[in-house]
């Protein structure tokens, strides 16, 4: 069949304008990550956008990274925090999939290839038991340790955010060790830092850096005796060395309360507050977490017909 020369001008353009309008929605929505090469161990917002037609709304986003969901449900919007393992070497992927009002489904993906961590440059003098490998029964408690710590972070995805206001630090002093330090212990045993410490003599007080649930109370090998708060949405903190926690486990706990006090329990040479976080099991940098609150549920546009699991309570 051939086309006068009439009308294969208006047929070219309608065919130009029906692939032009395909393409669009075939590219509606567009995933980002930010900060866009994080260091590993750091927490990372990733937002969804639409670039096309505005017809054909998003109804409901779901996605994973790293091994862990992101929650863009519970933020009311279209961004949800993650986290880049500490352990971090080659890309870490994120895959979301977007659903939209007409039924249709896009599958995102963003990627964040993060530098590696600095070599160790703090050289330890310490006692020589710091030194000595761990003997078998040791490693394996120090494991099961771990294990129930990780075991803690992935239940927070369980409930929504507890939090309704950015992250406190939990000791108003300086920093003695920041996240991610390496160090080396008498010239020979390399270790990092995964947590920040913050100065402090014994039976000074420790904040809870948000509102949340008390989950563990325990005297750990390493970190003495500990506690640690599920805040929802993932994230659960946890504070070590102390001297008396002054919490149990079932404790909802608001923003600011004191929790415990300092004190030099489990693998320590002196008194100090060791903070740690994590996004589910991912052990990610505390301090992240002072530029969380609710400005992100405020600033990004609902998600329509998208429910908590349940109502969040008040602080």
């Amino acid at each position: 069949m051939h086309l006068s020369s009439s009308v294969r001008p208006a047929a070219f353009g309608a065919i130009l304008f029906a692939f032009s309008s395909a393409e669009l929605d075939a590219q509606q929505s567009r995933l980002t990550i930010t900060p866009a090469r994080p260091l590993p161990g750091t927490i990372v917002r990733l937002t969804v956008t639409s670039t096309g037609a505005a017809r054909d709304s998003i109804v409901a986003i779901k996605g994973t990274m790293a091994g862990e969901p992101l929650h863009f449900a519970w933020n009311k919007g279209r961004s949800a925090i993650g986290a880049v393992p500490v352990d971090s070497v080659h890309a870490v992927m994120a895959t979301v999939v977007v659903r939209h009002a007409s039924g249709r489904a896009e599958s995102l993906h963003v990627s964040v290839t993060p530098p590696p961590l600095p070599p160790p440059k703090e050289q330890l003098n310490v006692d020589a038991r710091f030194g000595r490998k761990l003997d078998s029964a040791t490693e394996a408690r120090v494991a099961r340790e771990g294990a129930l710590a990780a075991a803690v972070g992935r239940r927070s995805h369980d409930s929504p955010p507890r939090w309704t206001l950015p992250f406190l630090r939990p000791r108003a002093s300086a920093v003695s060790s920041g996240f991610g330090t390496g160090r080396m212990f008498n010239g020979q045993v390399a270790s990092r830092h995964l947590g920040v410490d913050f100065r402090g003599a014994t039976g000074a007080p420790i904040r809870a850096a948000n509102r949340g649930v008390v989950v563990l109370v325990d005297t750990f090998f390493l970190a003495g005796r500990c506690v640690y708060i599920d805040h929802g949405g993932g994230v659960t903190t946890g504070y070590f060395h102390m001297s008396k926690p002054l919490v149990a486990v079932g404790d909802t706990v608001k923003r600011g309360q004191t929790i415990g006090l300092v004190g030099a329990t489990g693998r320590v040479t002196g008194p100090h507050l060791h903070w740690t976080a994590r996004y589910g099991a991912l052990t990610v940098n505390p301090l992240g977490l002072l530029t969380l609150g609710d400005s992100t549920r405020r600033a990004n546009p609902p998600i329509p017909h998208v429910q908590r699991r349940r109502p969040r309570r008040a602080p």
